[in-house]
């Protein structure tokens, strides 16, 4: 037995005279006008210059970050005060030019590294040690070295350097 054949017209019988749906063209996803353009390059042009603001101050503070790792790798020994007294003058000559940094010594150091913070970073005692840490070759209390180190610390990343407006 054979299957009868199909008809010509097969299904819905009352649906044979309608025509197939047209769809719409795709809409374009881009903005029709010229405003939405400007609007684009504004916002790509204040991008733009956010970053490259951020990355000149990640190139001017930079020493900041080697300052700190080098300050806390220090341990305490007979070269402590001295140590934590050669990196801070590391750490002015690439904040300050050399002629306001390298002449300096003594009180007159310590002085110039309380004035560049708003709040000076180091006290009475510490400032004594800065002074004459280079000089005298005295192992530091653990206690002395950790509140010395804690201060250079807090000066290395609060000091304002010439780039500061």
């Amino acid at each position: 037995m054979s299957l009868p054949a199909l008809p010509d017209i097969f299904g819905n019988y009352v649906l044979g005279d309608f025509n197939e749906v047209v769809s719409p063209p795709n809409i374009d996803w881009l903005p029709q006008t010229a405003g939405w353009y400007v609007v684009a390059a504004v916002l790509i042009a204040w991008t733009s210059h956010k970053l490259w603001l951020r990355l000149q101050y990640w190139y001017r503070n930079r020493y900041r970050k080697e300052a700190s790792n080098r300050l806390r790798q220090l341990g305490n020994s007979a070269t402590a005060a001295a140590q934590i007294n050669s990196l801070l003058k590391l750490t002015a000559l690439a904040a300050f030019s050399r002629q306001q940094v390298a002449s300096l010594s003594g009180h007159d150091w310590a002085r110039f590294l309380n004035a560049q913070c708003e709040q000076p970073s180091f006290n009475q005692d510490q400032c004594q040690i800065l002074a004459l840490g280079i000089y005298q070759k005295q192992t530091l209390e653990r206690a002395t070295a950790e509140q010395l180190i804690a201060a250079s610390l807090t000066w290395i990343e609060q000091h304002k350097n010439r780039h500061d407006d």
